[in-house]
């Protein structure tokens, strides 16, 4: 198996061997005492912090409002949304004991908070004046996964999950896709990830939910990742919560709601959208570090380390993120490597001879002229444009890898030919009992069909029935 000189397996060799290697070396995150659970070393904390807090901006701008809701849940919560905890019970971790005795209720540690909340709803809301009540609650959720995967399935995981109750279903609606939108801005704009907007299959919805939408991003193995999902749950929570309110006519009424999400699956995402055999690579606007600074010292020549701090601080002042590796065991050979490893999208070179040319080097983690000296006068000014310019160059370069690996079918063998690399675009009846025949035979599944799909009609690429959606339908093998 090919492996470069710090020992990670190549990309075309074992993707999720390479995967794995490189969350761990690059430092991301290391394995918890108990199964499936990670811990975010605080490189990979600083990756969180940075989608975390551009994410809450944007929740918050659309006017709702943080709260908290509690990790234990009773049993009998779940229970009352049949498909809900029948979606949930092979994921469930439940508290039997505590305090040395057994419990008289089991206590479910949440694996999501629609029961919770709902319960809450039916308590806070009586009047249509009450309406719309928009929550948002960033938290840690269990899901005991049988094959856990760092970042990506992991037995607790951080997320934020929306929760919001409507008058009517036009409003609930409008609140699903507005949630939609914020994940496909955070995913395009934030992690340079191109993603395919889109409904899910009535066999892939959330439980409990009257409608699926998600956010399909596509990895450089071809394999699609679900990196953002919001749904409309109609009145199913409201009904079986007692959520309602009186209206102007002073009538009763259902509440229409809404939960979405996005997770700590999303550092997984942007590792495997971007990073190659070198590593890691990191978008800009994302990055915990956009600039390191290697000092070349020799023989203990302090200057340059005194030149690389003003360097930084002036960077600082045009709103980069920089940090100076001064460690004076490690060569600088070495250093490259390691940042190189870590996915920082620039590194500076700063050396006696580079000072005497009142220059630094300059080292773009990919693309063309990715090597040149830049004057150290004007650097900081330049600097945030080199940095957009690499994050449009990783959009552009995600972009055109899903294209080329996305293709319309029209028959089975075309199917199973796209779906082995990467996405295929076919007609399909819509039946679960084709959907499960497809992922047995290509483990592919029906990712979404897409909002901005052409209108289409024909005969399902696998059994031949009428197509049911009027559109065509995405699939790929997915993590």
């Amino acid at each position: 198996m090919a492996r470069d000189e710090r020992g990670v397996t190549a990309q075309s060799e074992d993707f999720a061997t390479w995967y794995n290697e490189v969350v761990f070396k690059a430092g991301l995150v290391d394995r918890g005492p108990a199964k499936g659970t990670m811990v975010i070393r605080p490189y990979g904390y600083r990756l969180w912090e940075q989608l975390q807090s551009e994410l809450d901006r944007r929740i918050k701008d659309t006017g709702h409002e943080n709260a908290y809701f509690p990790l234990l849940i009773p049993e009998s919560y779940l229970s009352r949304e049949a498909e809900h905890v029948e979606g949930f019970s092979p994921e469930l971790a439940v508290v039997t004991h505590a305090g040395g005795k057994e419990l008289e209720e089991p206590l479910v540690v949440r694996p999501t908070s629609e029961t919770i909340i709902g319960e809450m709803m039916a308590k806070w809301i009586s009047s249509h004046r009450d309406l719309p009540l928009l929550l948002n609650q960033w938290a840690n959720v269990v899901r005991w996964e049988l094959r856990p995967r760092m970042f990506l399935r992991t037995t607790e995981f951080l997320w934020q999950e929306g929760h919001t109750a409507h008058i009517d279903e036009t409003d609930a609606r409008r609140e699903t896709m507005l949630a939609l939108g914020i994940y496909e801005q955070v995913a395009r704009d934030l992690a340079a990830m191109p993603v395919i907007t889109g409904e899910k299959t009535p066999g892939e919805r959330f439980a409990g939910a009257a409608a699926t939408f998600t956010i399909e991003g596509m990895m450089r193995d071809g394999r699609a990742l679900q990196a953002g999902t919001s749904h409309y749950m109609g009145t199913n929570f409201a009904r079986a919560f007692g959520i309602r309110y009186t209206d102007d006519a002073e009538q009763q009424q259902w509440c229409h709601t809404t939960s979405w999400g996005m997770s700590t699956r999303m550092i997984g995402g942007v590792v495997m959208t971007h990073g190659d055999d070198k590593g890691l690579v990191f978008p800009p606007r994302l990055a915990p570090y956009q600039v390191v600074i290697v000092p070349i010292m020799r023989g203990g020549n302090t200057e340059v380390v005194t030149a690389a701090e003003d360097l930084a601080a002036r960077l600082r002042e045009t709103g980069v993120r920089v940090h100076v590796d001064a460690r004076p065991q490690i060569t600088p050979g070495f250093k490259y490597n390691e940042w190189e490893m870590r996915g920082v999208p620039v590194r500076l070179e700063l050396g006696p001879r580079d000072l005497e040319a009142g220059s630094a080097m300059m080292v773009k983690r990919l693309g063309e002229d990715r090597k040149r000296p830049m004057p150290l006068t004007s650097l900081p000014q330049a600097m945030p444009g080199i940095l957009e310019e690499f994050q449009a160059f990783l959009l552009a370069r995600a972009t055109e890898f899903r294209d080329s690996h996305t293709a319309s079918v029209n028959d089975w063998d075309e199917f199973t030919a796209a779906v082995s690399t990467g996405w295929a675009r076919a007609l399909h009846c819509g039946a679960a009992a084709c959907e499960d025949d497809i992922k047995s035979v290509t483990a592919a599944t029906p990712r979404c069909i897409p909002l901005d799909g052409e209108p289409e009609t024909g005969t399902c690429v696998r059994c031949a029935n009428l197509s049911s959606y009027g559109k065509r339908v995405i699939f790929g093998r997915a993590y």
